[in-house]
């Protein structure tokens, strides 16, 4: 079960589909330029979340499971690119 507090960005509850897919798509090209093969298994999760909702815990989770420069660098990124739209 995703607590609150992991209810941010493609997370969220109650997106459109369509903007669900686009987050998951910018938090997936933010981790892949960012951290590179360190964060395959997140970007397959994400990859898989666009067409399959039980996937999105699993990936939120491979979120939370990074280490923590890495997880900070892709936070931090994605709330730009977030804060920019």
């Amino acid at each position: 079960m995703m607590t609150a507090a992991d209810r941010w960005g493609p997370f969220s509850q109650g997106l459109d589909p369509a903007e669900q897919r686009a987050r998951l798509r910018a938090l997936r090209q933010t981790a892949r330029l960012l951290i590179g093969p360190r964060g395959t298994n997140l970007c397959r999760l994400l990859a898989e979340a666009e067409t399959d909702p039980a996937a999105l815990e699993p990936a939120c989770r491979a979120v939370d499971a990074l280490a923590a420069t890495d997880r900070r660098q892709i936070l931090a990124s994605y709330a730009a690119l977030a804060r920019a739209a």
